[in-house]
């Protein structure tokens, strides 16, 4: 069922590719394993994903344990006090959205020697208290805390946008472009579920989150 599943996926990621003359090869399928049992992930790795992502800590902290060959990225809020937890377990972060978790995250990825990737998730809509994620005024000061480490590699911005509002993919994008011409790096973005990845990918998404249309309901 999976294999279906994942055909239907990626035709869907193919044909909005093609409605806005991008290659699908640019866009990610990260698949969201979030309380899929083992069995269901080691099907996803059987069809070739390496690479999932987690929003529990805990719940991930025991998938990676069990599952030591795969990689696992934590797309899901991260209080302060699993910060230590996250970056033992996980391979990246996508939810840093405040500046004294940048701050911690750097510390503890210097103390533990430890390479992981960092993203910042942004809340462009005021739904701060619903999704998670930092306004654009906090960014400067988020992004200052990992600047040039060794340690934390930013990669780009994670965001939920609202549902039913197609231009959050756009001033996302926007967001994207600025920032990339501040910091002189291609920076990527994570933005899109299965609901809506068409949009997000006509907007630039370089990376699709999805959990339902490829595991099925839980």
């Amino acid at each position: 069922m999976i294999e279906g599943r994942l055909e239907i996926l990626r035709h869907r990621i193919q044909r909005a590719c093609e409605d806005c003359g991008r290659d699908p090869a640019e866009v990610e399928l990260l698949p969201v394993s979030k309380r899929q049992p083992i069995e269901a992930i080691r099907a996803a790795q059987a069809l070739g994903f390496w690479t999932f992502g987690e929003n529990y800590v805990q719940e991930g902290v025991v998938k990676q344990q069990q599952l030591p060959d795969l990689a696992f990225h934590l797309i899901g809020p991260l209080q302060r006090n699993k910060a230590r937890a996250a970056l033992e377990h996980f391979q990246a972060i996508l939810t840093v959205d405040r500046v004294e978790l940048s701050q911690r995250l750097h510390r503890l990825a210097e103390e533990l020697q430890l390479k992981r990737q960092a993203w910042i998730q942004v809340d462009l809509w005021d739904e701060t208290t619903k999704e998670g994620g930092c306004s654009e005024k906090d960014l400067p000061a988020i992004f200052s805390a990992f600047e040039g480490s060794p340690w934390l590699a930013f990669q780009g911005f994670m965001a939920i946008p609202p549902p039913g509002q197609p231009a959050a993919f756009t001033a996302l994008a926007d967001l994207r472009d600025r920032w990339q011409q501040k910091t002189g790096q291609r920076l990527r973005l994570s933005m899109g579920m299965s609901g809506d990845l068409e949009a997000a990918i006509h907007a630039g998404s370089d990376q699709v989150r999805i959990g339902t249309a490829l595991f099925g309901e839980r």
